[in-house]
């Protein structure tokens, strides 16, 4: 992630936007910038080709961020599964394009390496969220209660 974003990042912090602390919403920031950079050079890919791949891998993050602020567990792990179905076709999309020689082998294997890293750990946070809905644990959304605090004081 660039400097400035990174400090960015940890300024204007409140309950809604804690998954910009999650590794795999970092990950997934760096890894569109990753194919959204190597889309840029490739200028054989028709404009739909493109924007399917753009699309796939941009979503990864975005389901991240919207499972995490909807404050349910049940509905953060199917936002982490639809963001786990995002980077299999972005995977399925960049092997296709490695395979037809759009893309070179060499980059594949640093995209694979990268892809491969988030995907384990998008798979292992939502094993983490289903484990805790199976022992009843709620998703701490206490944040109306400390803004009130915070803002009214205590009585």
């Amino acid at each position: 992630m660039r400097d400035e974003l990174s400090n960015l990042i940890q300024q204007n912090k409140n309950i809604n936007r804690g998954y910009r602390k999650l590794e795999v919403w970092i990950e997934a920031v760096e890894l569109y910038h990753v194919v959204k950079d190597k889309l840029k050079t490739l200028d054989s890919l028709s404009f739909k080709v493109r924007a399917q791949v753009e699309d796939s891998i941009f979503s990864v993050q975005s389901n991240i961020a919207e499972g995490y602020c909807r404050r349910s567990i049940k509905e953060n792990i199917q936002y982490l599964a639809i963001s786990m179905a995002s980077l299999g076709e972005n995977y399925s999309q960049i092997f296709t394009l490695t395979n037809s020689g759009d893309i070179v082998i060499d980059w594949f294997k640093e995209f694979d390496k990268k892809h491969y890293s988030l995907e384990n750990k998008l798979i292992k946070l939502n094993q983490t969220y289903i484990a805790k809905m199976k022992l009843k644990e709620e998703w701490r959304n206490d944040y109306l209660i400390r803004e009130i605090i915070e803002s009214y004081g205590k009585e």
